[in-house]
């Protein structure tokens, strides 16, 4: 039995997730989770499931939890992550959190000698570095559970590693896929998460419409499998059946093919190295018919160039860049600024941040501050 701490279960992948431990009670139990201000969701959850911690972030939702479950330890507020990460007992830590806000719990649970299922791509992004000496030195996995990650981890297995010529990252094209720059003015936010393929949460929809998503996942997949920049390579798939690829030396391609359904990648991470039946829907390949693949136009997705760029460059210019971004997100959402500003406010960061490597969390966490300062005073002067 594997006991699960999930992070993050009121969102899409979190629930997911706990759709999946719900269909396999004999292999998993949820000994913990944690949840922003969506209470109730968690007392959904707690209906279904006994656990013995839970985290929720405002006192007022924490003490309604604790009157309803008095046996449950109930964490909250700024520190509440860290200490549930810290006190529950897991074997394996999901992280579906979005967001910056995801990386201190992951070092958290790797400092503890604790396996980690990561959904929160930002950990890597903005501390790749730092996550890849703390798991050797704790000598602790970590399984990825984004499709394209998955799906390459999945290509790899049984392979040598000096045998990979190139990653192929598959990439929908995200809600505005067919629309040139110019029809971008003018774009709603609900026109953004009206995405073909995937149903996800507001941030990663929109991401997916800038392909920041993309970009952060090329930044995540350099760290994930030690592979350098020049050997990752970006493709427009729009049928988001093929979910990533992997080319060998000998010319040869293997691929990961599914439904968009995320259960799977999620179920594959738990189990591993075991694969389970899962209740999804089946690929009927005929029905499918054909698949489309076409080359990725930087110029029309200018924020995956600029991953690339930031990537090469390394020490502090990822973390610059995802911040600006989550901060310029987060502002479309609430309707201060337009979509195609979401784009000149990170590449003003980027531009206007000082270059310095990055050898301790302290510098995470300066950089990221100083960015969220500096977006959110520009968002103010475009509102003014």
């Amino acid at each position: 039995m594997k006991k699960i701490l999930l992070l993050g279960a009121s969102g899409s992948i979190g629930q997911q997730t706990i759709d999946v431990i719900k269909n396999h009670l004999d292999q998993y139990e949820l000994t913990g989770f944690s949840v922003g201000k969506q209470v109730d969701k968690a007392l959904m959850i707690l209906k279904d499931l006994k656990v013995a911690h839970v985290y929720v972030k405002d006192a007022e939702d924490a003490a309604k939890i604790s009157e309803a479950y008095q046996d449950i330890k109930v964490y909250h507020g700024q520190e509440g992550l860290d200490e549930l990460v810290e006190a529950a007992d897991y074997d394996l830590l999901v992280n579906a959190l979005v967001g910056f806000v995801g990386l201190q719990p992951t070092l958290k649970a790797i400092s503890l000698n604790k396996d980690v299922a990561l959904a929160n791509k930002e950990t890597l992004v903005v501390a790749g570095e730092l996550v890849k000496k703390a798991l050797v030195d704790h000598h602790v996995n970590l399984f990825p559970i984004d499709s394209e990650h998955s799906a390459i981890a999945q290509c790899l297995q049984g392979n040598k590693h000096e045998e990979i010529k190139k990653l192929i990252i598959t990439a929908s094209g995200g809600s505005f896929r067919d629309k040139s720059r110019d029809q971008l003015k003018d774009v709603t936010l609900a026109d953004t998460l009206k995405h073909p393929n995937w149903s996800m949460g507001a941030k990663i929809t929109i991401d997916s419409a800038t392909m920041m998503n993309k970009g952060l996942e090329v930044i995540e997949a350099h760290y994930l499998f030690d592979v350098d920049y020049d050997d990752i390579e970006v493709v427009l798939h729009r049928e988001s059946i093929v979910h990533s690829m992997v080319e060998y030396v000998d010319n040869s391609i293997m691929a990961q093919l599914g439904n968009a359904d995320m259960r799977l990648p999620i179920q594959y991470a738990l189990g591993f190295p075991r694969r389970y039946p899962i209740n999804t829907e089946p690929l009927d390949l005929v029905k499918v018919g054909t698949l489309h693949f076409e080359k990725m136009d930087m110029e029309r997705f200018p924020l995956l160039k600029l991953a690339y760029d930031v990537g090469r460059k390394g020490g502090n210019l990822p973390c610059i860049m995802n911040g600006a971004n989550e901060e310029a997100n987060f502002a479309f959402q609430k309707g201060q600024i337009a979509f195609l500003d979401i784009e000149a406010l990170v590449f003003k960061a980027v531009e206007k941040a000082k270059f310095k490597p990055i050898t301790s969390i302290e510098d995470i966490l300066e950089a990221d501050a100083w960015v969220r300062n500096y977006v959110r005073k520009q968002i103010e002067v475009i509102n003014k």
